[in-house]
């Protein structure tokens, strides 16, 4: 029914500044679940909309940001105004692994921007790179070994995953791979920090 902004970010091989980028001028809905909060006298609890401009400091282009932020504007599902939180007073504290978008947007989104095409183009319309494969490898180790000192240490092994998986004649670049593992990264080393 969802995909994380993660998932979102790596089917669509995009930042998540581009996805909230997108949320801001109404293209995408951004949601997340909260507990029971108090908006003047109404109580709301449950799925909720956060506000998109909201968001925006969570997804800098020139470096690190923040992995959460206390919201305090949210819309409940069939509203059509944005609620101020008042208790707490100072919002619903939201991390960027909880944001949801409805899968429905999602698709819906790749058929009006042509992406799935874009994403699956290649060789016979198939993905010059085993990605999934490659996520699936980098779950094992994480949960086998647990995570590496470095970033780049993990990025080399996923190197060396793909040349064995394919006797060396298809590798992706590090920085083809970093993308798709620094929101993993970062989420994971945010957790342990």
């Amino acid at each position: 029914m969802f995909f994380s902004l993660y998932e979102v970010s790596f089917r669509w091989d995009c930042s998540l500044a581009d996805i909230a980028g997108w949320a801001s001028q109404g293209k995408l809905t951004i949601m997340t679940g909260i507990s029971l909060v108090r908006c003047g006298d109404a109580m709301v609890a449950g799925p909720v909309t956060l506000s998109p401009m909201d968001l925006l400091p969570l997804f800098r282009r020139s470096g690190p940001g923040p992995s959460e932020s206390a919201m305090q504007r949210i819309m409940p599902p069939e509203a059509s105004d944005w609620l101020i939180i008042t208790d707490p007073p100072d919002g619903v504290p939201v991390a960027v692994a909880d944001m949801l978008i409805r899968a429905d947007e999602v698709f819906g989104f790749e058929d009006e921007h042509d992406l799935v095409r874009k994403a699956t183009a290649g060789a016979n319309g198939k993905q010059p790179y085993d990605w999934a494969g490659m996520n699936i490898a980098l779950i094992k180790r994480i949960h086998d070994q647990g995570l590496p000192t470095t970033q780049a240490e993990l990025i080399a092994e996923m190197q060396d995953w793909f040349a064995e998986q394919t006797d060396g004649a298809r590798i992706p670049d590090s920085r083809s791979i970093r993308r798709r593992i620094t929101p993993i990264w970062r989420e994971l080393r945010s957790n342990t920090t």
